[in-house]
């Protein structure tokens, strides 16, 4: 596949983008060139209505050089495919991937992930296939949207020249969501108000769900799962519609 700049535009318009999800894929499949990208939209979306119960979910977390999708490169990936009811273990992925560019002693010191790690690890585009296997057909979960979706959406353009749309249910989201005053005004701090973390770890702790060691994408995926399991059941019900929480 050529390899073409991360900067070309999205194979997407304003109209598209305002349709609701399973009509964005309808259309994006008829206009994707890539065989992996019509092939993930003609798989389908769930319409706004479906109760959670019934949607297949896929954890989704990314380990990156850094913060910024335009600067800094995926150098892992974790997939937990999940319902509601039950995480398919069996059916977990975890990649190393060798990055596009260089790492940084930053992250290094973040995911453990290091330079004698990825000279022999595989470029993202040699994964896409098994990647696109799990993802089909099932609504990603993350927790922080802001990395998986712009990493991916500019990994692909690099590789595929289109990028990716999809919608997620973000477990941080949600917690912003559930503790709106999270982060106390100074006199509510004197009055011994304390901030609320929605990070994955403090947010699990809260559920009483165990803790994990961070910063491994495949752990950080099931961290994922378990956390929107927890928060559905404990908040929602399996009968809401995943479209009054999915963005």
């Amino acid at each position: 596949m050529s390899e073409r700049s991360p900067t070309e535009p999205n194979q997407t318009d304003p109209e598209v983008t305002r349709l609701p999800w399973p009509e964005q894929y309808q259309a994006l499949a008829e206009r994707s060139q890539s065989p992996l990208l019509k092939a993930f939209y003609e798989s389908g979306c769930v319409s706004a209505d479906t109760p959670l119960r019934d949607v297949p979910m896929v954890a989704l977390d990314f380990e990156t050089t850094g913060l910024d999708a335009s600067q800094h490169s995926i150098v892992s990936v974790g997939l937990v495919p999940f319902t509601l009811d039950g995480v398919q273990l069996a059916q977990a992925r975890h990649w190393i991937v060798r990055p596009r560019l260089p790492l940084h002693q930053t992250s290094i010191t973040v995911h453990g992930i290091t330079h004698s790690d990825i000279d022999e690890a595989p470029d993202l585009e040699d994964i896409l296939e098994e990647l696109f296997a799990c993802l089909n057909g099932r609504l990603p979960v993350v927790h922080y949207r802001n990395i998986e979706r712009p990493f991916l959406d500019i990994a692909l353009r690099w590789r595929l020249g289109e990028g990716i749309r999809f919608p997620v249910l973000d477990t941080m989201a949600i917690e912003a969501h559930l503790h709106p005053n999270r982060n106390p005004s100074r006199w509510q701090r004197l009055m011994g108000q304390k901030p609320v973390s929605i990070r994955l770890a403090d947010s699990r702790q809260r559920y009483g769900l165990p803790h994990y060691a961070a910063h491994n994408a495949l752990i950080d995926a099931l961290a994922t799962a378990e956390l929107l399991q927890a928060q559905v059941w404990h908040h929602f019900g399996p009968e809401t519609a995943v479209g009054d929480l999915w963005l």
